[in-house]
């Protein structure tokens, strides 16, 4: 975890021999693949699970109906803001780098600490964990799937994206291109089933549809969480900016396509269930989209189960896609062992940091589960996304003689950041627990780790001869930043 300095674009010609910045990842992400990299993420295991809970914490329909249109309002604010981020800081890194450019080298360590060593994993590990079940549900009807199954499956899943991304960036946006195509079709199926219900006169959850309505703030910000899960990926687009063609239009133009798109499915998604099922059904359901499935479609159920597969095999492949980024730039930048900021000398794919992230993913697979990697994972994203958008705030009103390719109305920002602080406080106010403080201390022990290996640089003297190992044993090198 040395200082050092990248060469920049215009140092392209740099002489081979040098051996550093002689590697740059390529601009393989278009307009098309942009879209399909945040919706596709964004449309996960989510909505075919999250709806429930959403439901269980407000109470009534309309409640749960109107925290899903929130958490899309919600996500577009906080899209556009990052858009205008990212347009002003044309690196990729999403919120590790613009931490780090606004407020510093300590608060971006803390930011890449807990997003590497647990925030991304335990995403992909969810999401890894929610195609598991689904994938392997047909082959245990009318019993309990055993975990050790489900755990083995979602450990395959996580296998086979590192050996996909490693691969090319072309060969991982296709796929992300198909799955994104394929859950599109998913979700109008059962929106189209809603319909036909609903002209048909399947209306009898939309009556009082207010009553036992929750309005505490623990509740509302619990149901919060488990929304915005679904809307999670929204600024996955902002960790690979540095291979995106025309990041200054295609950056704000992909959000403004693929938000509203993935909101209104979900809205209409959410109607659809309701038409389906009274609120007790849906509430014991378990698995919503199954029991929409069994009712709708009858014989036919089996379709739903492999499209929720298909659609959390996609979402995990889009949240590895960008997660492994954040390693790879932190590394690059002297946060975390040089090994990590290399990239496959023929491929031009950060390859060790893939293979990291995927390692931790693995690990977490074996305790985890769906609902405690959930909260976590939205408490301590929020607590990131808050600061930066503060980030930002500071950007318009200490430095507004800074280019801005898009700019967004002030007022934006402030409501997202107003939003992060009681995201972040209203589940600790309502119901103290102590996993809340386990999160901040395990996000304040990077100080200790900080301190002696990235700002006193104290290295073990090993370290650089296992670099040199590595680097001939994965066929990777040094990269330099593509930001021209």
């Amino acid at each position: 975890m040395r200082e050092r300095r990248t060469v920049d674009s215009s140092s392209s010609a740099a002489d081979p021999s040098e051996g550093m910045g002689t590697l740059r990842l390529k601009r393989e992400v278009g307009l098309i693949s942009a879209v399909s990299l945040i919706a596709g993420t964004m449309i996960g295991s989510g909505i075919f699970m999250s709806p429930e809970w959403v439901l269980y914490h407000m109470g009534s329909p309309a409640g749960a109906l109107i925290i899903w249109t929130a958490c899309g309002l919600l996500v577009m604010f906080g899209a556009l803001s990052y858009a205008e981020l990212g347009t002003i800081i044309k690196e990729s890194g999403g919120d590790y780098i613009y931490i780090l450019r606004n407020f510093g080298s300590l608060p971006a360590f803390l930011f890449a600490y807990t997003s590497i060593i647990v925030v991304r994993p335990a995403s992909m590990a969810g999401v890894s964990l929610s195609f598991a079940e689904y994938a392997v549900a047909p082959f245990y009807q009318g019993c309990s799937t055993p975990q050790v199954v489900v755990k083995c499956t979602a450990a395959s899943c996580i296998l086979l994206l590192t050996i996909i991304n490693c691969l090319n960036v072309r060969l991982a946006t296709a796929i992300m291109n198909i799955f994104t195509v394929a859950k599109l079709l998913v979700l109008l199926v059962i929106v189209i089933g809603g319909v036909v219900l609903l002209i048909n006169g399947h209306t009898q959850s939309f009556q009082d549809a207010f009553q036992n309505t929750t309005a505490g703030i623990g509740p509302v910000g619990a149901a919060f969480y488990q929304g915005l899960w679904s809307y999670d990926g929204w600024n996955n687009l902002n960790f690979v900016t540095e291979e995106l063609r025309k990041p200054e239009v295609n950056l704000p133009k992909a959000m403004m396509i693929a938000i509203p798109l993935v909101t209104c499915l979900y809205l209409l998604v959410n109607m659809s269930y309701f038409a389906a099922l009274t609120p007790a059904e849906l509430l014991s359901s378990g698995a919503v989209a199954i029991s929409w499935g069994n009712k709708v479609l009858g014989s036919w159920v089996w379709v739903i189960s492999l499209s929720v597969a298909l659609s959390s095999f996609g979402s995990a492949n889009g949240t590895f896609f960008s997660g492994g980024r954040v390693c790879y730039i932190a590394s690059r930048e002297g946060h975390m062992p040089d090994i990590l900021s290399m990239a496959h000398v023929r491929c031009l794919m950060p390859s060790p940091a893939l293979i990291f992230t995927s390692a931790i993913a693995l690990i977490m697979i074996i305790p985890g589960n769906f609902s405690s990697i959930v909260n976590f994972f939205s408490f301590t994203a929020w607590l990131f996304y808050g600061t930066t958008i503060a980030g930002l705030l500071y950007l318009k009103i200490k430095k507004p003689e800074l280019p801005r390719p898009y700019k967004v109305p002030i007022i934006i920002p402030i409501i997202v950041l107003i939003a992060s602080v009681y995201l972040v406080l209203a589940p600790v106010i309502d119901q103290p627990q102590m996993k809340f403080l386990y999160v901040i201390l395990f996000i304040l022990s990077g100080i200790i780790v900080y301190f002696p290996l990235v700002h006193y640089k104290r290295h073990p003297q090993f370290l650089q001869r296992v670099t040199l190992h590595l680097q001939l044993l994965l066929e990777v090198a040094p990269t330099a930043k593509n930001t021209n």
